[in-house]
Formats: C-alpha cells, structure tokens, sequence
C-alpha cells in the first residue's frame, strides 16, 4: 500500500473551439463546442425537437447537399461523411424554428444547446460538434454559398467530424438548411471500457519498465464512478473514502485508450502491487452527450 494514499482528479474530454461569428447574411456557422459555449438567442423557440411533425422537409436537397459535402471532403483529402437519422432529427427540428421565427440563428430563446439538441435524438457518443445555418434557394447555390464563407468551409471540411445531420425546410421558394456536424466515437460496454483502461494501465507500466500490475475487481470502485456520474463532478464521499486506503485517479473520458496526463507518475511508481477499474458512463448537464466516468484506484 502505497504511504501517502491521495485523490488526483483530472478531466480527459476533447474541448472544441469556441462557437465562430456568423460570417455572412444569408448563413451562419457555429464551431466545435462541447456544450459550454452559449449561441445568440433572439426569438422564442417555435416547438421541442421531439414534438415537431416535420413539414415541407426537402429530403431531396437534403441527400444532394450530403453529396457536395462528400465530394469537396474527397478532394480535401478528408474522411466522408456518414448521415445520421438522429442528428437529422434535430436538425430538421431547428430548421422548422428558423422557418417559424422567419431567421438564422444557432439557439432560440427557450432552446436547448447544440449539445444538448443532439443528445435529444442522438444515441451517439459525441467528443465534439458544429453548425452550419443557412437560406438559399437550391442545393448548388446553397453548398457553394457555404464553401466560399471560411468558418462554413471549415466545418464543411474538418476532417475530425465523421457524421452528420441535414434538415432542410422549405418556405416558399427559399431553403432553410442546417447542418450538424459531430465526431461519433466508438460506443463500448461498460465491461470492454474498463478492459481497455487497464489495457493501458499496463502499457503505462512497460513504458516505466515496471513489472505488470495484478489487477483487482474492487466493486466500490464502480459505486464510486457511479457516484461521480449522479453527482456530475469528480470530488463525491465516496472517491474520498476510497483514497483514504487508495491513490485514487478519478477523471472523465470519452476514450479509454488515454490516460490523463497526471496519471503516468502514479501508475510508474514502484511502490505499487495492483489496481482497480471503476467505470461508468452518463449523460449529465455538463456531458449531454455523455462521457465515462472513471476511478483508478492504485495499490
């Protein structure tokens, strides 16, 4: 047992950018966020995401501008784009909003985030996220009108978003468009995540040239991870009680292959003969589109 047992809290979760300033009259680009950002609110928003029975949604322009979008990414040399029926939904959601306040904007009055829209419908674990908004009037005009603005091209083009969703919604002879962009990571069982993380405990051990760790199945770590998800913070009663016998690593994640740089000291040290996996998963007012939630307790 380690002599001076202690609590390292960390947190391990992509932040994006700060949300970009609308670039032009007709559009309006919202960079990578991680829900922390806050977007103009002007008008009242019309209805909830979930309640709105899409009307005049043009799946047509819809497929042709995941098409452009697909084509100027293979000439950047970037990944395509996969098309999402629940980002869709919510982008679908927020077109009809723009069509019913007559106006561009990333966030109405009385709507939630962009974070927290996509977790509405989406089921997928999100690290990052982004907006295009938009009138014009055919698919074409729209896409090129987009990739001549810069912060809608590089939404448009960033090679770190893997899905997307479309809503266009028609109004008259203009379009409404709205695309979200995400970065969907791999969705793992709470079993394979904790099998991962002590996969790299232990290649955090060969870099330091320790011997292999025997690895323990302590269930108050579980409660304990479990705990921090309830609470939505890392320092809970139980994270304490378990570093007053433990060092404890208790950090958030959305990728169980990195540790957070704090730990690599910990786990190297000499004095150590096992350790524990904590692990669990939520979707909290400061993860709406979830994390893991993590205690390593060190031995």
């Amino acid at each position: 047992m380690l002599k001076s047992p202690k609590i390292i809290m960390a947190l391990l979760l992509a932040m994006g950018a700060a949300p970009a300033r609308p670039s032009a009259r007709l559009m309006a680009s919202e960079g990578s966020t991680d829900g922390a950002g806050k977007a103009p609110q002007h008008a009242t928003l019309a209805a909830a995401a979930a309640d709105i029975p899409f009307r005049n949604v043009d799946s047509t322009v819809e497929q042709r501008l995941l098409e452009l979008a697909n084509q100027s990414r293979a000439q950047a040399a970037a990944p395509p784009l996969t098309l999402d029926a629940g980002l869709s939904r919510a982008a679908r959601a927020h077109a009809e909003a723009m069509v019913a306040a007559g106006q561009l904007s990333h966030q109405f009055l009385g709507e939630p985030s962009l974070p927290q829209r996509l977790a509405t419908t989406s089921d997928l674990l999100l690290e990052r996220s982004g907006e295009n908004v938009a009138f014009d009037y055919d698919a074409a005009g729209a896409h090129q009108h987009l990739m001549l603005s810069p912060h809608h091209r590089e939404n448009l083009l960033n090679p770190a978003y893997n899905v997307v969703g479309l809503g266009v919604v028609r109004s008259g002879d203009r379009l409404y468009i709205v695309q979200d962009f995400a970065h969907a990571l791999p969705n793992y069982s709470l079993p394979e995540v904790k099998d991962r993380i002590a996969a790299t405990v232990e290649d955090a051990r060969h870099r330091a040239k320790r011997p292999t760790l025997a690895r323990r199945d302590l269930p108050s770590a579980n409660d304990a991870a479990c705990s921090m998800e309830h609470a939505d913070k890392l320092s809970t009663s139980p994270i304490h009680q378990l570093g007053q016998r433990y060092t404890v690593l208790a950090y958030t994640s959305l990728d169980p292959d990195r540790l957070p740089s704090s730990a690599d000291r910990a786990i190297g040290s000499g004095k150590l003969r096992g350790f524990s996996v904590g692990a669990c998963y939520g979707r909290t007012a400061t993860y709406p589109t979830g994390t893991y939630w993590v205690v390593l307790s060190l031995e």
